[in-house]
């Protein structure tokens, strides 16, 4: 029996947090369901996403739902991309980066790799690495 991983974020603003992803990494939405889907929703919740999907760098699932109570990002978990092109990931690395805040530049590093790590700003951590 097998299982599927995909990171699932919490957002302030699901549809912008998204969208700037797409741009930044390209990709597409691929579904995008709203509250007012769901019975009793009050009215002004009922454009807040219930649940997006959407692809990014290729074929890497990602998901986002808007959340009723303020979200603050953690160190616990990073989102971890690895490129086989070095100007893709440099270019990830620089998109992701624009109003987050770069917290290692992306450069070779001693074990061979290139890497680098930003916080967007929505507040989640990205390790770009390019083996």
């Amino acid at each position: 029996m097998g299982a599927q991983l995909n990171a699932y974020l919490m957002s302030e603003d699901a549809r912008n947090q998204a969208n700037f992803y797409v741009e930044s990494l390209g990709g597409e939405i691929q579904s995008l369901r709203t509250f007012s889907e769901a019975p009793g929703t009050p009215e002004a919740m009922k454009d807040k996403v219930m649940h997006l999907a959407l692809t990014v760098a290729g074929s890497n699932m990602l998901m986002i739902s808007d959340s009723f109570v303020p979200v603050s990002g953690s160190r616990s978990i990073s989102l971890a991309l690895t490129y086989d092109n070095e100007s893709e990931a440099r270019e990830a690395y620089t998109k992701l980066s624009e109003g987050g805040e770069a917290k290692y530049p992306f450069a070779l590093q001693p074990w061979g790799a290139y890497y680098g790590e930003v916080v967007d700003k929505f507040g989640v951590t990205w390790m770009i690495t390019k083996p």
